[in-house]
């Protein structure tokens, strides 16, 4: 019996922020732009509540609802800590 490896359907465009034995390097973003991702990450976390609500799934509401801050303090303290950040115009 033969068996046909075939190449994969779906591609990586950019580095998976997954760490995965031999997935290419993360490039280090800058402080401003992990600021956004992690307020974007908030975001999406509330819209997954909303969503888990609305299908009438209290407990994960619940829990993404609870998830969404924290990523919202680490955005807040990552602009109190970090030097390097530069005041917005």
């Amino acid at each position: 019996m033969f068996i046909a490896i075939s190449q994969p359907a779906v591609r990586p465009i950019e580095p998976d922020a997954v760490a995965v034995p031999g997935a290419p390097a993360i490039r280090e973003l800058s402080p401003r732009a992990l600021h956004a991702k992690l307020l974007q990450n908030a975001a999406q976390r509330r819209l997954r509540g909303l969503e888990r609500k609305q299908a009438h799934r209290d407990e994960d509401a619940s829990y993404w609802f609870s998830a969404a801050p924290v990523a919202v303090r680490k955005a807040c303290e990552l602009r109190c800590e970090d030097k390097s950040f530069a005041a917005l115009p």
